[in-house]
């Protein structure tokens, strides 16, 4: 018997995501676990505990049940990741235990040191290889994909235009100049949502090979003469100070030249802030009325304007800050991440369909972050404190 199977109700602030939705439940009974779901914790996305129940799940009442008695632990955010419960959840942990989920782990944090010392084995689910067997598992991008089309959305609401050109008879209107900043998985799925609702789109990436993606998708793709920043595994590296600040001016220049109504910034390296890419300049030079969404708000944004989880208006323009941005469609979020979570538990399962932390196995090698009382890698030890 492969063991217990706990799923407890998400208690980050604004969290309205379950790591496991009902439709993969009986993958996971059929290859031996038991599957137990504290109460209510899928209502916020839209399953409710009926629906569990039919797929062969136990609702259990208390959350401290579930975090006491399961074997592998799938949450969407703990330790770090988890502001509110993330260090008492830790506590409530014994040795043994696996825990899955997104942890955030990418500086000390007291719920590692927790997880470190009651020999629970953790993996991070951010932390993902972008590789092509790791695909069907990489939380992050299946995330940033509804992160860019909600991120437009919430443009197109707060914009006082319409996206696209329309010939009426008192006139004609002109379609929405759209900018978007960042061209990996948001970037892309945010450029293709304002296509699709009818605005005029350009965009920017320090990626030279983002260029071809961006045309495919009808978007013009612009060049700001900075050196390509292409890093690996698709992600962007971080600038010279002084390629930031020539692209800063670049880009400025082009926002003013063009007239640009809505600015969609994506931009972020995982593990570091974001990047301070508009700048107070910029946003006094765009026309009353424009918009920001500042995506990667996170980490503290791409404007140096933003107040992350607010709406402000600066110089007429109003600059969004949304935090949780998945968590807006919390049902097709969830359906994404579970099935992300549970391909990655299946991978944990060996010819005897027993859970093995294989350390030669790439993608386990690199989510692991505790394990038997000690940190997943020398690397991991230094940054997280653990030594």
């Amino acid at each position: 018997m492969p063991g217990k199977i706990g799923v407890p109700k998400e208690s980050a602030p604004g969290e309205r995501r379950v790591a496991l939705v009902p439709a993969h439940v009986p993958s996971l009974v059929q290859a031996g676990f038991e599957v137990f779901i504290e109460e209510g914790a899928g209502a916020s996305s839209g399953y409710p505990d009926e629906e569990y129940r039919e797929k062969g799940a136990v609702i259990v009442p208390k959350r401290a049940a579930v975090l006491s008695s399961s074997d592998v632990l799938l949450t969407v955010r703990s330790a770090a990741a988890d502001p509110t419960s993330g260090v008492s959840d830790a506590k409530a942990l014994h040795e043994g235990q696996i825990l899955i989920g997104l942890l955030d782990p990418w500086q000390p944090h007291e719920s590692f040191k927790t997880l470190k010392e009651r020999k629970v084995t953790s993996f991070s689910m951010e932390k993902i290889p972008r590789t092509t067997r790791a695909q069907a598992m990489d939380v992050l991008s299946s995330q940033a994909n509804l992160a860019g089309y909600k991120g437009m959305i919430m443009a197109a609401d707060l914009l006082p235009k319409l996206f696209p050109m329309m010939m009426t008879a008192g006139g004609t209107i002109t379609p929405a100049k759209v900018f978007v900043l960042g061209a990996g998985v948001a970037g892309l799925q945010a450029i293709a949502t304002a296509r699709r609702l009818g605005a005029l789109v350009s965009a920017f990436d320090v990626r030279s090979a983002a260029k071809e993606q961006v045309e495919s998708l009808g978007a013009k793709f612009i060049t700001f003469d900075v050196g390509d920043a292409s890093a690996a595994g698709g992600y962007a590296k971080e600038l010279s100070p002084e390629q930031q600040a020539h692209q800063k001016e670049l880009m400025a220049d082009y926002v003013k030249r063009q007239n640009i109504d809505v600015i969609v910034s994506t931009a972020a390296i995982p593990g570091r802030p974001s990047p301070k890419l508009i700048t107070e300049a910029m946003v006094k030079s765009m026309h009353p009325g424009s918009i920001i969404v500042d995506l990667a708000s996170e980490k503290g944004g791409n404007c140096e304007l933003t107040s992350p989880g607010e709406n402000v208006v600066k110089y007429g323009v109003t600059i969004c800050g949304p935090l949780g941005v998945p968590s807006r469609a919390a049902f097709h979020a969830s359906q994404l991440y579970s099935k992300n979570i549970t391909t990655f538990l299946f991978n944990l399962l060996n010819k005897e369909k027993q859970i093995e932390v294989n350390g030669s196995d790439d993608i386990v090698a690199a989510t692991l972050v505790t394990r038997e009382g000690r940190a997943g890698s020398e690397a991991l030890a230094t940054t997280l404190g653990l030594a």
